[in-house]
């Protein structure tokens, strides 16, 4: 044997051992693939029908969210026409309020004429009465100033 061959019977000891020693990393490693394998399986299995769940949620909002634009587009001509009747409402009010305004002043002005033509009668009669009266007074003292004086002249 030649010390060449030597060598390679050498190199190839080391090699088969290189190979045992790196065999069992490699034979736990496939045990780690497998089962990051068997994960993924399992994940892919969930996730297919989990999606198809999610794509029937999202169907589902999507028909929902017509709804209620539908409903919304309902509500605004609802609340234009509400606006309409608000503006005529309004001019109801304005119109009610002009013609409360020209009755009470229509109103007003004879109940102040017929209020003051009242309070002048009173005044009138008032002032006859006590004229009256006076007259009553003057005369019942001109009578008494006469008598006393007829009464000094039959006397004296």
């Amino acid at each position: 044997m030649s010390p060449g061959e030597m060598a390679a019977l050498i190199a190839a000891g080391a090699f088969v051992m290189l190979v045992l020693v790196l065999a069992v990393p490699i034979l736990r490693l496939r045990h780690t693939v497998d089962a990051a394998t068997r994960a993924l399986n399992d994940v892919t299995d969930q996730t297919g029908p989990l999606l198809g769940k999610v794509n029937t949620t999202i169907d589902n909002v999507n028909v929902a969210l017509t709804q209620v634009h539908t409903s919304l587009d309902g509500v605004n001509v609802q609340l234009a026409r509400l606006d309409v009747v608000g503006r005529n409402v309004q001019q109801v009010s304005a119109n009610v309020a002009n013609l409360a305004t020209v009755v009470t002043a229509a109103a007003a002005n004879p109940l102040v004429k017929v209020a003051s033509f009242g309070y002048g009668l009173r005044r009138a009669s008032q002032k006859k009465k006590m004229a009256e009266e006076e007259a009553q007074v003057r005369a019942s003292l001109k009578a008494q100033r006469r008598a006393a004086r007829r009464g000094k002249g039959l006397f004296s």
